[in-house]
């Protein structure tokens, strides 16, 4: 039990949260492997179900390939309807864009937990959410040294202080953060 008690007496980290970025404020942005149904109004030989390919594009009969990782359904359906006018009347490159399935939101938890490995969810999850799928810290975790190392494009992971047992008991919950598409939780 002496494990507990450390963990309690340590102090809140002094990140700012609130700088970190919640996308269920925003539209979903694609990534790879989500499934994908292209409507094109009145087109039937046009409209397909697809998913995201590694690279990150999806392929359409006529236009070919489109980028869609990294983009919302509604950018991916702007640029699906520009490029089908040079192929159909204006009127019908009417498109919509629909995520069938959601299979790009995948994050790691490593180190002292009870079931280390990649993991995927349908919806958004927060910090105390994803260690649960994890099975939770186990008996060996620094409580808090935990960290989150997120990717923000740049290949230079930021490292987010964590602090389990305040998370916990909810005495700091600015911590539970949304977990992002690539993020590595790390219990040491």
């Amino acid at each position: 039990m002496f494990w507990m008690g450390a963990g309690c007496a340590s102090a809140p980290p002094t990140y700012d949260y609130s700088r970190e970025p919640d996308p269920r404020d925003r539209e979903f942005v694609l990534g790879a492997a989500d499934l994908l149904r292209i409507n094109v109004w009145g087109q039937p030989d046009l409209s397909v179900d697809l998913s995201v390919r590694p690279d990150g594009r999806i392929t359409l009969p006529l236009i070919g390939d489109v980028r869609a990782a990294g983009r919302t359904p509604t950018e991916v359906r702007n640029e699906i309807e520009q490029r089908l006018v040079a192929f159909v009347k204006s009127e019908s490159a009417k498109v919509t864009v629909g995520v069938v399935e959601i299979r790009s939101y995948r994050f790691t938890i490593s180190g002292n937990v009870e079931k280390p490995g990649q993991y995927t969810a349908t919806a958004y999850v927060t910090v105390l959410e994803a260690l649960s799928m994890a099975g939770g810290p186990n008996r060996f975790a620094k409580f808090d040294e935990m960290a989150i190392l997120r990717d923000y494009g740049t290949k230079k992971y930021r490292r987010i202080p964590l602090n389990y047992e305040l998370l916990r008991l909810g005495s700091h919950s600015a911590q539970n953060i949304v977990i992002l598409p690539g993020d590595n939780i790390v219990v040491p």
